[in-house]
């Protein structure tokens, strides 16, 4: 009987998307899954049949060797092999190289490991400057306490797989390759449930919520990823669990920009200040104050570097620095008085214009550019 179709058997397009065909394949294997049919031949059958096709579509070189030669790509002789008839089998060091090339790396004995599970948290800048402690409360899966993760109800009714013959592996030929995969009926473990845990329906595991406190170092950067080894999701049937990783987002902060271990502070300048010069005093993020001394005639733009007033360098003792950088604001709503000592101001201006070199530079430009299209 000819096979199906490998897009046909997942019910996708040849277009589909790797996403895509996860999805696929993840609906039809939890509908035909052994454990869910027990004892329907035709269930199991499918099953295969679901995990053959997307073992080849996941893998981008199986897929475009599919897409040209069909399944004649993956039989004796197949991909690109005529004359080599009967196939070769690798086992020991090429073996595991061509494994880890077809069949998605090799595992080691036993059931899967629980997933990686993903958690998230926002913090205040200050906090990822000092280090902080949160708590993360996280919806993972717990072994089973009424099988103690074992799947089983009872002892006796946990027996040799009989797809693997206890050992939870397979063997099969993909053109001349020998490839071996978890066993997808036991799925690794070498054992099979007749009597599953009502509790946790043979799983293992059940679905619970947990929290858990997360040390955020200082220094810690906005989207950086903390591994907590062993809190992921419980192993099915006493498997390791797999990690929690934490995303770290940093909050935006009303005075304070970071860039990388330096921190960038934007202050406006009376135009008095930046005219005549003074001292003023600006916030740090260690929460002290520092002093910064404006010089006469500073323009808007212009930075002053703190030494030593940055972030600290994750994991180091060294720290980077803060800018301080200057915005002249032009006064608004002047008084009477006010505007008549501007008005006195431009009028001196006028027969002194030595103190506005860029303003006079500029205009000296437009002047010779006026001038030569005359």
């Amino acid at each position: 009987m000819a096979k199906q179709d490998y897009y046909a058997t997942l019910g996708v397009e040849r277009g589909a998307s790797a996403d895509e065909l996860k999805k696929a394949y993840r609906k039809l294997a939890m509908q035909y899954h052994p454990d869910r049919n027990p004892g329907d031949a035709k269930a199991e059958e499918k099953f295969k049949e679901i995990n053959e096709a997307y073992d080849v579509l996941k893998d981008d070189q199986k897929r475009a060797a599919y897409d040209r030669f069909g399944h004649a790509a993956f039989e004796n002789g197949g991909m690109g092999g005529a004359g080599m008839g009967g196939g070769f089998g690798f086992e020991g060091g090429l073996g595991d190289i061509f494994e880890q090339m077809f069949g998605g790396g090799r595992r080691s004995s036993g059931t899967q490991s629980g997933a990686d599970i993903k958690a998230g948290v926002e913090i205040d800048l200050k906090d990822a400057f000092t280090g902080t402690k949160v708590n993360v409360r996280v919806a993972t899966r717990m072994t089973c306490d009424a099988c103690n993760g074992s799947g089983s109800a009872d002892k006796s009714s946990t027996e040799n797989c009989g797809t693997c013959g206890g050992i939870g592996r397979i063997r099969a030929q993909q053109g001349f390759f020998l490839v071996e995969r978890t066993c997808p009926t036991c799925g690794g473990s070498g054992k099979v449930v007749r009597n599953p845990c009502k509790v946790c329906s043979g799983a293992g595991t059940v679905p619970r919520e947990k929290t858990l406190a997360v040390q955020i170092p200082a220094g810690v950067e906005d989207g950086t990823r903390i591994r907590l080894s062993g809190e992921g999701e419980a192993g099915s049937r006493g498997a390791p669990p797999g990690d929690l990783y934490v995303h770290v987002s940093v909050r935006p902060h009303p005075i304070f920009q970071r860039d990388g271990a330096n921190i960038f502070c934007r202050v406006p300048l009376l135009m008095t200040q930046a005219a005549l010069g003074g001292e003023i005093e600006v916030p740090t993020i260690d929460g002290t104050a520092a002093k910064v001394k404006i010089p006469a005639g500073t323009q808007s733009g212009e930075q002053f570097r703190l030494r030593s007033k940055g972030f600290s360098v994750l994991r180091s003792t060294q720290r980077g620095d803060m800018y301080i950088q200057v915005a002249v604001e032009t006064p608004q709503n002047l008084t009477r008085r006010q505007r008549e000592l501007m008005e006195e101001f431009a009028r001196e201006e006028n027969g002194h214009k030595a103190g506005s070199p860029e303003h006079e530079g500029f205009f000296a430009k437009v002047k010779d550019f006026f001038e030569g299209r005359s």
